[in-house]
């Protein structure tokens, strides 16, 4: 087999075989294929797309090209929950306590992020003494014993999916629904689940901008995921605005626990509550979602899930302190306020560049080798659809440095304010087959 021969026959619209695929995954990642065949590959793909049984395919194959994680001996179904990104995204951090308090093991393999703000291993740095690097006998110890655990990703987990991300990155090859999917679905499988629930952000502040891109992406891995033997489910949400109304680490932190509380923003709830009646019926716990929800309600307003949220913390080298007393992580050292400079009605936030502004003061990586300052990052006080006044707060910025004068333009420059808009739909379809 010729790796020449698979990129004529892509090139002239046929279907690729399950071996072939597998040649050209094996070979690309020990390096017996070059990058500049690999390179033509992916054009290929981007140009001429995909069938259903080939995405499959290249998703085994990157999946099983490292590590796959045996979580068999946790008992019951464990469900994992991944979302394509966005800005302000706390959800984990309020799901993973919340889904384990009604009796759903969550073991949950999260990243660290690249841009915007941290990921949901950086943003858990943010408890003092919490660990993320759990050996795989610890983690599947504490999920047996208390239900929940997070850890970073194994280094072996699909290296396949890294070294052809990283020739996306430099090729322009993205943007492709096949190879996003795979992407995906490679490290979801590889991780051990046994089902999952996808969140597929649509909007300025996600990777699909346009709803319809995002419906293609969201069937294309519930087909994988159910292809691959996982039962999956889809929800598509919107991220025209941030989720929730922190955009940081110590202080999207205060806002899982406020959420916890029973306190949080009403958008960031909602997701969490549509999210893990998912999980929980995927995990055989409850037959609707509408039985679903109602125990997370329960969980949560009876303070289980806080003190499942103290437990994990605990388990994990934190201080479970901070969940009563928010103070004892690291405060930033300015607080700025943003008034509004007219009266009228939010109609836009551009998610992505309030993502930046919070970047620049920290809170975030332009590079994988930066450092994050866990207590910088901006807080929300309007959200889209609602009225505000001449001088009324519009952010909160939190800071280190006291010069923030670019970064209080940048927040001026992407929220408007004008006449009065309907409050954006959270929920944008729910994909099931």
């Amino acid at each position: 087999m010729r790796m020449i021969d698979l990129i004529e026959k892509k090139r002239d619209g046929g279907e690729l075989t399950k071996e072939e695929i597998n040649f050209f995954v094996d070979g690309y990642t020990d390096g017996s294929i070059p990058d500049y065949q690999a390179s033509t590959f992916l054009m290929t793909v981007f140009y001429k797309d995909m069938t259903d049984e080939e995405i499959t395919n290249l998703t085994l194959a990157m999946a099983n090209s490292g590590d796959v994680i045996d979580l068999s001996s946790i008992e019951g179904v464990k469900v994992d929950k991944h979302s394509t990104g966005g800005v302000g995204d706390t959800t984990t951090i309020v799901l993973a306590p919340l889904v384990a308090a009604v009796g759903v093991p969550v073991a949950k393999m999260s990243g660290r992020g690249l841009g915007h703000t941290g990921g949901t291993i950086d943003k858990l740095e943010a408890i003092p003494g919490f660990q993320v690097e759990l050996e795989n006998d610890k983690f599947i110890k504490l999920v047996n014993e208390t239900q929940v655990a997070v850890t970073g990703q194994s280094g072996n987990l699909a290296p396949a999916d890294k070294k052809l991300y990283a020739l996306r990155d430099v090729t322009a090859t993205v943007d492709s629904i096949p190879l996003i999917a795979s992407s995906i679905m490679s490290k979801k499988i590889a991780s051990g689940a046994d089902a999952i629930v996808l969140d597929v952000t649509t909007g300025d502040g996600a990777f699909m901008k346009n709803i319809e891109d995002a419906t293609r992406l969201a069937k294309t891995m519930v087909r994988i995921g159910k292809l691959a033997g996982r039962n999956t489910m889809a929800v598509i949400s919107d991220m025209s605005q941030p989720l929730g109304e922190a955009i940081g680490n110590t202080i999207e932190i205060e806002e899982a626990i406020a959420t916890l509380n029973g306190n949080g923003p009403e958008d960031l709830t909602e997701m969490v509550y549509v999210l893990g009646s998912q999980m929980v019926v995927l995990a055989g716990k409850a037959d609707t979602l509408e039985e679903a929800r109602a125990m997370l309600v329960e969980a949560l307003e009876s303070g289980k899930a806080k003190e499942k949220f103290k437990e994990m913390i605990a388990n994990q080298g934190g201080n479970p302190e901070i969940v009563d007393a928010p103070e004892k992580m690291a405060q930033a050292k300015f607080v700025y306020e943003v008034p509004a400079k007219e009266s009228g009605c939010v109609r836009e936030i551009h998610a992505e560049n309030v993502g930046i502004a919070a970047m620049i003061l920290g809170a975030g990586r332009k590079t994988k080798e930066d450092s994050i300052d866990y207590s910088v990052g901006v807080k929300l006080h309007k959200k889209v659809g609602m009225d505000v006044k001449e001088g009324e707060t519009l952010v909160t910025i939190y800071s280190n440095t006291e010069d923030v004068a670019a970064v209080r333009e940048m927040l001026y420059d992407n929220i408007t304010i004008g006449d009065k808009v309907e409050e954006p739909a959270l929920i944008r379809g729910i994909i099931t087959e």
